[in-house]
């Protein structure tokens, strides 16, 4: 598994930083570890409290064992009383786990393709990547036959054969002479 480092880092240098706060606009962090100041009015045991305080708690009770992808969001004026440190706040996109809730490792390909899906929704980039400029079908043609060469070239009967250990390879020592 690559470090939860070097992914974050491999985020930032694909997507960058916020350059008012010089943080990441994306990145990994074990959910467990995240903490947050927020505006609370009931106890940990439950307990109905006379007056809103501000408390450090845990930022997800809901995701325990996971790795988290998180994006750099502005907090809307209508919920900075609720998080009053800051006007900044990362905020979950994609847990990393399967179908069935089962902890995944975080994969930078993985955190890609979801941020790339998120930016396509927002209508900031095209998931379309590839792009086929042959339509010429000559074209296509040679360039097929091309991959298959460099593929398949060496391809004879004889080395098919000695690939697969059918090939017998004759040593006929010649005779003593006596």
């Amino acid at each position: 598994m690559e470090s939860i480092e070097s992914l974050n880092q491999r985020l930032v240098d694909h997507y960058g930083m916020d350059t008012a706060t010089g943080k990441a606009i994306f990145r990994v962090v074990w959910a467990n570890e995240q903490l947050e100041n927020r505006l609370v009015d009931v106890t940990d045991s439950g307990v109905q409290l006379l007056y809103s305080t501000v408390r450090l708690v845990h930022k997800y009770p809901y995701l325990k064992d996971f790795y988290v992808l998180e994006r750099l969001v502005e907090i809307p004026e209508f919920q900075q009383r609720e998080l009053p440190d800051s006007k900044l706040s990362y905020e979950p996109i994609w847990t990393f786990c399967d179908s069935s809730r089962n902890p995944l490792p975080p994969v930078f390909d993985a955190a890609k393709l979801v941020i790339d899906v998120l930016y396509a929704a927002l209508g900031k980039q095209s998931l379309r990547k590839y792009i086929d400029t042959e339509n010429d079908p000559e074209v296509r043609e040679e360039r097929i036959n091309k991959l298959q060469e460099e593929l398949f070239g060496n391809e004879t009967q004889v080395g098919d054969a000695l690939t697969y250990k059918e090939g017998v390879a004759g040593f006929h020592p010649m005779k003593e002479s006596e």
